[in-house]
């Protein structure tokens, strides 16, 4: 796995955590540790993008944080897991994995 693949994964990870604060922040400095995440965050997204299509990395970033926020909500926070929301998780999995092997065979034309 690239260096470049392991800041879309830590980038993926950072934005569950600063999702999961916006829900329990109740005190003045847990948006103070919120926003240092959402630094950090953005950080590791920015070095994603220097070697991996900005395209494919944001792609990634939005449907696990669509993906995990929705889940996030079924298991941390008592809302209803549904058929559609099933459905629609893997649609955007999908969607990311097809942008995927389709920025891998635009490189392969283009070499």
């Amino acid at each position: 796995m690239s260096k470049s693949w392991m800041y879309v994964g830590l980038t993926c990870l950072f934005e569950l955590f600063w999702v999961y604060g916006f829900n329990v922040a109740s005190i003045w400095w847990h948006w103070v540790v919120i926003v240092g995440i959402i630094i950090v965050d953005f950080y590791f997204l920015s070095k994603a993008c220097e070697k991996l299509p900005t395209g494919t990395v944001y792609a990634v970033f939005a449907a696990v944080g669509t993906a995990g926020a929705a889940l996030m909500d079924v298991l941390l926070f008592d809302a209803a897991f549904t058929i559609h929301k099933v459905f629609f998780i893997l649609l955007i999995i999908i969607g990311v994995v097809n942008l995927k092997l389709a920025d891998n065979k635009s490189e392969g034309e283009v070499g």
